[in-house]
């Protein structure tokens, strides 16, 4: 049995083991946060073409609040738990400010590796079922965000839901 998390899009569903044993407080923190329907709702606020997908921010839930994408969290933020696996296709990590121990619950998938991320970002899991969806996500339409950066989907990528089971 392992503990897998089921990421429900619009573009159809991925599942991700989590892997305890690598970032326990992280795996954790994001069990709690997936079960507690904290993410339901949320979007893919951002798209970087063959590195990664980011979701997580709850104010992606409000359009209103579009201008703010990226910067929301869940009122609290958690220490880094950096390891030896590598960033690759599929690997699950947390996204995090310019503090390494500023992560909450925004997360993000590899689309390709990203050995620059490797020791420095905490990764907890990895794509098990769904690579096709990653690859859907990956290639969206984007546009400039307000930060300037070419990583906001054009047409709103929802996240239904996400929860964890054992599986």
């Amino acid at each position: 049995m392992s503990e897998v998390a089921i990421i429900n899009t619009d573009c159809g569903q991925m599942v991700l083991e989590l892997w305890r044993d690598v970032a326990p407080n992280t795996a954790g923190n994001f069990v709690q946060l997936a079960n507690s329907g904290f993410y339901d709702g949320t979007a893919i606020h951002r798209v970087v073409r063959d590195f990664m997908i980011q979701g997580g921010d709850p104010l992606s839930k409000d359009p209103e609040q579009s201008q703010r994408w990226g910067m929301g969290n869940p009122g609290y933020t958690m220490p880094g738990e950096f390891s030896d696996r590598p960033h690759v296709r599929g690997v699950l990590s947390m996204a995090r400010g310019n503090d390494p121990d500023s992560a909450g619950s925004q997360f993000f998938i590899c689309l390709g590796t990203a050995e620059s991320l490797d020791g420095e970002y905490t990764c907890f899991g990895n794509l098990i079922e769904g690579d096709e969806v990653l690859g859907a996500i990956g290639a969206v339409e984007t546009e400039r965000a307000p930060n300037m950066e070419k990583s906001r989907p054009v047409q709103r990528v929802g996240v239904e839901w996400i929860r964890v089971e054992e599986r």
